[in-house]
């Protein structure tokens, strides 16, 4: 199913866009659109909660749906779909719900993974399998996948969600003046306030801060880079000193009071994955739901760690058997470590086996619930942005754009 909107005659076939090295949309011309700006603000939200994009099967239509119905706001994870499967997906998000649209896109890497590091990552897992019998084929080391990024943007570019949102680096200016010219608000998800300046400067209209808590893969610019361990209510404080763009706090959410310390640094929303993972319209693993809710409902602090075993890129999740085994042979090579990890991950899955699985998490597990998507957000209905604590005074920060117009 396919949305038709005046004027995108030229953008039907959206896997055939004309580009350069430079720029995926660079051969689409300055103008041709009304050039209208999106409305959305973080203001206009009843909640100020944002459902994080989850890549990989967690994040479904109905998911984000749910979420803008119930006040916040959903988001569509386009990473390892198809171009096709993304234009569905965002058909399907928008016959359920009136509200906005968001869809998350994964930049290409601009650290290329070493082709010895990954070999010898190949190696390593062959050994550890063969040794330990366990299950799952492991692939030749392929080439480094763009994940459909150029064909994802002209998706973006004909069916114009509100939020089109970017992670693992940052898009060039070029493109991020293409989106604008539809109506399209860009977010930028960083982790440190470098990436956060840059990303002004392009011309971002909001910055998801991704802090050192979060779960699941790390959206440093740099895959090769050590991550820097800046909690995330030290970075939306750092970012709302650093640049005038609204800012979203990502990671450490474990309920609401967490929540409203984020919003009192200066955030204009929180954006919360690990809680929406045990929602009942996630497509999250069977496997990876239980993990999740065994670990909020245990005594003891939730474990998490970074590690790079499972894609070759940094991120947090429970700790077990696999990330504890093959933490030492562990490399920088997203994509490639993604694939080479695939067949073990799937068995692990198929043989319902925690151990062997990716349990993406951040450290506020502990606020997991077996919960619709609705309930959760209502349990964030009393947070209060900091000028609605002062009578409701205008941020210009919480419009979603700069005090210079960044489109």
């Amino acid at each position: 199913m396919w949305l038709i909107f005046p004027g995108f005659s030229s953008f039907t076939t959206h896997h055939r866009r004309p580009r350069t090295a430079d720029s995926p949309l660079v051969g689409v011309r300055r103008g041709q659109y009304d050039g209208a700006m999106n409305p959305f603000s973080l203001e206009s939200l009843r909640v100020p909660v944002v459902q994080a994009p989850m890549a990989g099967g967690p994040s479904t239509p109905r998911l984000a749906a749910a979420v803008t119905d119930a006040g916040g706001l959903g988001s569509l994870a386009a990473g390892y779909l198809t171009a096709d499967a993304t234009a569905h997906a965002l058909a399907e998000y928008r016959s359920l719900t009136t509200g906005p649209v968001a869809l998350n896109i994964f930049v290409p890497e601009a650290h290329r993974a070493d082709a010895h590091d990954l070999a010898g990552y190949r190696s390593a897992l062959q050994d550890w399998t063969d040794s330990a019998g366990i299950d799952g084929a492991i692939p030749p080391v392929g080439e480094a996948s763009e994940d459909l990024y150029a064909e994802k943007l002209a998706v973006a570019m004909d069916e114009r969600p509100d939020i089109v949102s970017f992670t693992f680096g940052l898009p060039d200016v070029v493109t991020i003046e293409r989106l604008h010219e539809v109506g399209i608000t860009v977010a930028v998800t960083v982790t440190n306030p470098a990436e956060g300046r840059v990303a002004h400067s392009h011309g971002a209209d909001l910055l998801i801060a991704q802090g050192i808590e979060a779960g699941g893969h790390r959206a440093q610019f740099d895959q090769s880079a050590r991550p820097q361990e800046i909690p995330t209510g030290e970075l939306v404080a750092a970012l709302v000193d650093a640049t005038p763009l609204a800012v979203i706090a990502a990671g450490g959410v474990d309920g609401p009071e967490s929540a409203q310390s984020l919003l009192d640094r200066g955030a204009g929303a929180v954006q919360m994955g690990t809680l929406f993972l045990t929602t009942e319209e996630s497509g999250t693993k069977p496997t990876h739901r239980r993990a999740l809710l065994h670990a909020a409902a245990s005594d003891r602090p939730v474990e998490t760690t970074l590690t790079r075993v499972f894609t070759g890129r940094p991120a947090r999740a429970l700790v077990n058997r696999f990330t504890d085994e093959m933490a030492e042979a562990s490399v920088v090579g997203y994509p490639q470590v993604n694939v080479l990890t695939s067949g073990i991950r799937s068995a692990a899955a198929a043989a319902d086996d925690p151990q062997l699985l990716n349990l993406w998490s951040g450290t506020g597990a502990g606020g997991c619930r077996e919960e619709s998507a609705a309930a959760l957000v209502t349990r964030f209905s009393t947070l209060e942005r900091p000028d609605e604590q002062d009578g409701g005074a205008d941020r210009a920060r919480l419009s979603g754009a700069g005090e210079e117009d960044a489109g």
